[in-house]
């Protein structure tokens, strides 16, 4: 039986996810139990991601809880890293964000919000250009993808000022350790995760291990000669002829794989990179 402060997650309703749908899914997901850990009052889940995000308040709001962070640091008498302080700095040069608490959705002031937003994200954080959005990818829904890789690389600069992390940074913190070979700290959990507070914890009904999880996927394939994956260790494997080493983490009902400096499912990797399967979505994508 689950512990006294778990939460048991009924098991989703079947979801006929295309594979190049879940990971924006597992994306939002992960962006809006952070948003609910920060901010309980915005009622955000996946399905509403986008309705709770579109008059720009949240994200201005949340834009100034970031500047405040910096403060904190550069208060502190020992910050927590350089990256942090310099951070820090570049952020308190910049003022307050600012919004109109009253935007509805749609609306020029809602636009407006956003636009300080975005030009926040680009001034102060310094986000690329290729990570921003613009105010129709969420007002009009033109680019949710944007919107979500936007979000995150705003968690990872939070996250850099000691604010509290999506999944998926938390994940990606653990990762280069594991890279750069360092020790997990005695206090970190046994996947190496930066804990966010007290939280209840998450119990799913798949009991399946990461590695059970990950050959069900690859076995997909019937081909008589598989797409070669092979365990190297917990959560890393080689795939491909390349040989090429990736790292796989299960993100709630998700099997997700680090792709350069962003994720993807792995159903949605394997789509993309095992022949098979490439030559099996090209005749699909021809008959339709």
């Amino acid at each position: 039986m689950a512990g006294a402060g778990a939460v048991l997650l009924e098991a989703r309703p079947f979801r006929p996810f295309k594979s190049s749908e879940e990971y924006l899914y597992a994306m939002k997901e992960d962006l809006a139990e952070w948003l609910t850990v920060l901010y309980p009052e915005l009622r955000i889940n996946a399905d509403n991601f986008l309705d709770r995000l579109d008059t720009g308040v949240a994200l201005c709001r949340h834009a100034n809880a970031v500047r405040d962070s910096a403060r904190l640091i550069l208060e502190s008498p020992a910050p927590e890293s350089e990256d942090a302080l310099t951070l820090a700095r570049a952020l308190r040069t910049r003022p307050p964000v600012n919004m109109l608490p009253a935007a509805k959705a749609g609306t020029f002031f809602a636009r407006d919000n956003l636009s300080n937003f975005i030009d926040w994200c680009r001034k102060a954080l310094g986000i690329l250009e290729c990570l921003l959005f613009e105010t129709d990818d969420l007002c009009l829904r033109k680019n949710e993808k944007h919107v979500v890789l936007c979000l995150l690389e705003v968690a990872r600069k939070g996250a850099v000022l000691g604010m509290p992390a999506p999944l998926l940074v938390q994940m990606e913190r653990q990762i280069e350790r594991e890279l750069a070979g360092e020790e997990l700290r005695p206090d970190d959990s046994a996947l190496g995760l930066v804990p966010l507070g007290p939280q209840p914890q998450l119990v799913t009904n798949d009991l399946r291990s990461l590695d059970e999880r990950v050959r069900d996927l690859v076995e997909r394939c019937s081909c008589p000669t598989q797409f070669p994956m092979v365990r190297v260790s917990e959560g890393k494997y080689r795939i491909g002829d390349t040989r090429l080493l990736i790292f796989v983490r299960i993100l709630r009902s998700h099997v997700m794989v680090r792709v350069g400096g962003g994720w993807d499912t792995l159903a949605h990797y394997l789509d993309k990179h095992d022949p098979c399967r490439c030559r099996a979505q090209h005749r699909t994508s021809l008959s339709a």
